[in-house]
């Protein structure tokens, strides 16, 4: 598939509509996201009659966003952003769908596959965020990208709250009062849908590689024209190439090694985050807690991931990525140590889940800008794919986990747990750093 290749003013112009497309679709998507993950681990647990199958809520949800970041990525790279997204959205209505038949024939298996379907929406939010950058000026790039994060709060920390209208469309409909919540993802879903498929003209991506072929070829003309006329001119060689920000890569081994242990930070945060917010509704249940303070606690915790996150790009922009992720990593050990001291607290348990929003926004963030940023533009949506894909495979394994470390001991020893994590996901990044200076030494000596 080609696409039109745009002049400067039309790339800039076609940014600005790519964003505010990706905002409006990703505030949708991000109301039915919070609206299901509210529900749930509650939900799950009450017709499973477990509290340890309950943290199969969030492990299923992400495991449905993990299985679909590489296909959603495949389909991106062979026939654009705006075909992706939209599939994306058209799956998740179905585990909507899933979600409700589970719940009525009260099988909490059926349930558990509906929210994996689900959980294709978090995949589409992720791909909507790389979605950004694909025709941002390098200079721009966190910063586009942060903004179609941010967009996920007004839907995000909505949908926590929508427990009583959902309870209130439940009995309407005749079912379990919590389940009519999932009604709110498939009126999401489908209106997310129309503005991606209609809004998305051109596709950023098929776009952006027009412009990409057609600057490559104006400079192999201009390179060339320069050439003497003899077969035996001898070009200029380096110990690596540069990406479109400048950026030198180093051959593939210092390339690779920088992108592995980025994905690997990015997920490592994503883990802690899950961990920690997959229990936290059934801790507050079990300290006296009510719906209303589930949803409230999970609404701060979901404003701290990502109505900071223009902040997050900004920093990013400003001071580099890497220093970022570190302030990330400070931010998470913060509310790490206060969920562990949390105990019965209501309050100690939202600010600490607060803090773990904000320094899981800190990382994606600064880590999505990274990976672009070291990516050759030709491999980023695959490279893209894996990350989403490695970051919600490891949400979905700490999903699980948390259920069964919650079920062995308390919220105090989960967030223990996580603390191994938080010590691997800053490790990864201090090697990110250490690759980084080897690969300019290396550049600088030839």
């Amino acid at each position: 598939m080609s696409a039109a290749v745009l002049t400067a003013e039309g790339q800039k112009a076609a940014q600005r509509r790519t964003l505010l497309v990706l905002s409006t679709a990703t505030i949708l998507g991000g109301l039915g996201v919070g609206a299901s993950l509210s529900v749930g681990a509650l939900l799950l647990a009450e017709v499973s009659g477990s509290d340890a199958i309950s943290g199969l809520a969030s492990a299923m949800f992400n495991a449905g966003a993990a299985a679909a970041g590489i296909p959603l990525a495949r389909i991106a790279a062979k026939r654009g952003r705006r075909v992706a997204l939209v599939g994306g959205s058209f799956v998740a209505m179905l585990g909507a769908f899933v979600a409700i038949f589970g719940t009525v024939i009260g099988q909490w298996w059926v349930l558990a596959a509906g929210i994996a379907l689900l959980g294709v929406a978090s995949s589409v939010q992720l791909l909507s965020r790389f979605a950004a950058t694909d025709l941002a000026v390098p200079a721009n790039r966190a910063r586009d990208l942060s903004l179609v994060v941010w967009s996920i709060t007004v839907g995000a920390v909505v949908g926590p709250n929508l427990l009583a209208p959902g309870a209130a469309m439940g009995e309407v409909l005749g079912l379990t009062p919590l389940a009519g919540v999932f009604v709110f993802p498939i009126i999401a879903q489908a209106l997310a849908v129309m503005v991606n498929w209609w809004g998305l003209r051109p596709d950023p991506l098929l776009a952006a590689r027009a412009i990409s072929s057609a600057r490559e070829a104006e400079a192999a003309e201009a390179a060339e024209a320069t050439l003497p006329d003899t077969a035996d001119t001898a070009r200029p060689t380096t110990g690596g190439a540069r990406t479109d920000t400048g950026t030198i890569v180093q051959p593939h081994a210092a390339m690779r090694r920088s992108q592995v242990l980025t994905i690997f930070s990015i997920a490592m945060a994503q883990a802690i985050m899950v961990a920690l917010m997959a229990m936290t509704p059934l801790h507050l249940m079990h300290q006296e807690g009510t719906p209303e303070i589930v949803g409230f606690t999970l609404s701060l915790h979901i404003a701290g991931m990502y109505a900071l996150s223009p902040l997050f790009g900004f920093l990013a922009g400003r001071i580099g990525s890497l220093p970022t992720i570190t302030i990330g990593w400070v931010v998470l050990l913060v509310a790490v140590v206060l969920a562990a001291l949390a105990g019965p607290s209501h309050a100690l348990v939202q600010v600490a889940l607060t803090l773990v929003g904000v320094g899981w926004g800190l990382v994606t963030v600064a880590g999505a800008a990274l990976l672009t940023s070291i990516t050759p533009s030709a491999e980023r949506p695959i490279w893209q794919g894996r990350s989403d894909t490695f970051m919600s495979a490891a949400g979905a394994v700490a999903g699980v986990l948390s259920g069964i470390i919650f079920a062995i001991g308390d919220f105090t020893f989960l967030a223990i747990a996580t603390s191994a994590l938080l010590a691997l996901g800053a490790i990864a990044s201090m090697q990110i750093s250490a690759t980084k200076r080897r690969a300019i030494q290396l550049a600088e000596s030839r």
